[in-house]
């Protein structure tokens, strides 16, 4: 299998990893760069501010 050198959000360790080392079902992602990956939370915070704007 090809290295992952992406970078994820563990929710499990709360903090931005590079590759698929955790469970699918705590990983977020994948993003772009690590500093990407720390904003996981905030990213979908937002998303989900402005879907709920646009159910109302």
């Amino acid at each position: 299998m090809a290295e992952d050198n992406q970078w994820y959000y563990c929710i499990s360790h709360h903090k931005a990893e590079q590759g698929k080392s955790c469970w699918v079902g705590d990983r977020m992602g994948p993003y772009p760069d690590k500093a990407t990956a720390e904003r996981a939370l905030d990213i979908v915070r937002e998303r989900n501010r402005r879907a709920d704007e646009d159910d109302d």
